[in-house]
């Protein structure tokens, strides 16, 4: 077997068990490191066809803006809950 051949079953195998997790994975913060995961062992597929740029343009695109933006709204909108029904958000009043 050749190098290329074992490190293309590596990141084949990256690429697939990061995109289950995106999938399977329950917390959407999780979710949102596999998808940079996957998204990143795409961008070595790339570089192993000799297609740096689209490479670059995948990790500059899909890395650097979508998976930020995905990141800036997970944080924004995800909500702590309590155990006891009531949420942190409302005021005691005694």
């Amino acid at each position: 077997m050749t190098y290329e051949l074992l490190a293309f079953a590596l990141f084949a195998s990256v690429t697939l068990a990061s995109a289950l997790g995106v999938v399977l994975l329950q917390d959407p913060w999780h979710s949102a490191l596999m998808l940079g995961v996957a998204l990143m062992s795409i961008a070595v597929h790339f570089v192993m066809l000799a297609a740096e740029f689209v490479a670059m343009m995948q990790i500059l695109v899909y890395v650097g803006g979508v998976l930020i933006l995905i990141t800036f709204a997970v944080m924004l909108t995800q909500r702590d809950e309590t155990d006891d029904g009531v949420d942190s958000d409302e005021v005691v009043q005694t």
